[in-house]
């Protein structure tokens, strides 16, 4: 009986070394025992800083402005332009500005293009 309890707990000793063999970080060896303290053997593992990333400063700029044309702001016509009028004074027989002042009333004239050569 008593080597029997000694040969299961020599395989079960076995097989968790077995399992835990892939999930060691620093190489395939196995080691077994009781540490009080600090371990007399510690092998040097060089001490690697974190890489540093340069993360360049976000810049934004504003968006450009809209521009609409009149028929995007707008599904009416546009108006007509005004018509721009001369002013004629009978009584000096000249247009304003060339006469700031008319003993009569004014007469509004629609301009028209100067005559053809």
């Amino acid at each position: 009986m008593r080597y029997i309890k000694i040969a299961l707990i020599l395989q079960a000793i076995i097989v968790l070394g077995l399992i835990s063999k892939p999930a060691l970080a620093h190489g395939p060896s196995v080691r077994f025992g009781v540490v009080i303290g600090e371990p007399i053997y510690r092998p040097y593992y060089p001490y690697y800083p974190a890489p540093y990333y340069y993360y360049p400063p976000v810049v934004v700029a504003p968006p450009a402005p809209q521009i609409y044309s009149y028929t995007e702001r707008s599904s009416e016509e546009p108006p007509p332009p005004q018509q721009a009028y001369w002013y004629y004074c009978p009584a000096s027989k000249a247009y304003y500005p060339y006469v700031t002042q008319c003993s009569s009333d004014w007469q509004r004239v629609a301009p028209a293009p100067p005559p053809g050569p």
